[in-house]
């Protein structure tokens, strides 16, 4: 008893730190959203910016290295790249493709400055990849992960405290379970909305709609297996 007792309070911790997560995200989708459109708004700068301006810069720099391997540390994909006045600038990435990891030493490449930093870079092939800078996307992983979060901590909150209010009770333990397990099934379709979503380059909007049907399915199934739960007869003390 003192296991499961244990194992519950981790389930309350995990809600507790992704609700958190989750209200966190949601507060900065306004803002990304804010910045992106801005970003898509701002003008084409009449000259070379001497100081970070709100104005879009497009900058030819010659590339020094690239390093697309991950060491298992965190470390981003990132290039050295150099002004024609020799002045280096590194510029970090989420991923390696489809730029990064075509880059070599001399390469020529345009990247796209504003506020200071470098937020997309184009290759002489034309392919182009967002910078870790880049306010495009920002909304779309915002929302994605404020629906990811909160309804995995809000839905597990309430399986693990009715777990551990009901723990003597077979029954309630089994079916406080159910809505546990299918919190985790509700964090991670919400993910896989996201990835599908930045993947097509579908706009904004797509996460919820394809999200919302989703969630209300797998809501029901809970209800269902949870009640199902509680008019059994189980007698296994097996519940996690």
């Amino acid at each position: 008893m003192q296991k499961k007792t244990m194992q519950l309070a981790v389930w309350v911790v995990i809600a507790l730190v992704a609700l958190l997560a989750g209200v966190v995200s949601a507060l900065e989708v306004r803002g990304a959203l804010e910045r992106e459109h801005e970003f898509r708004a701002s003008p084409v700068c009449a000259s070379v910016p001497v100081e970070a301006s709100a104005c879009v810069w497009d900058q030819e720099f010659s590339v020094r290295r690239a390093d697309v391997h991950r060491s298992g540390k965190g470390d981003e994909p990132k290039a050295e790249l150099a002004l024609p006045n020799g002045k280096p600038w590194t510029v970090t990435f989420q991923d390696a493709d489809p730029v990064v990891s075509k880059m070599e030493p001399g390469d020529a490449v345009h990247g796209v400055i504003w506020h200071g930093r470098v937020v997309e870079v184009r290759d002489a092939d034309g392919r182009r990849q967002k910078t870790t800078f880049s306010p495009l996307g920002w909304p779309a992983d915002r929302l994605g992960g404020a629906l990811a979060c909160v309804s995995f901590g809000l839905t597990a909150l309430v399986g693990s405290l009715w777990g551990l209010i009901r723990r003597r009770d077979r029954r309630h333990a089994l079916a406080a379970a159910a809505v546990r397990w299918h919190s985790v099934a509700l964090g991670l379709t919400a993910f896989l909305t996201l990835w599908a979503q930045a993947s097509r380059g579908w706009p904004i909007w797509a996460i919820p709609a394809i999200w919302g049907p989703i969630a209300l399915i797998l809501l029901a199934t809970s209800v269902a297996f949870a009640v199902a739960a509680l008019r059994s007869g189980v007698a296994d003390d097996a519940v996690t």
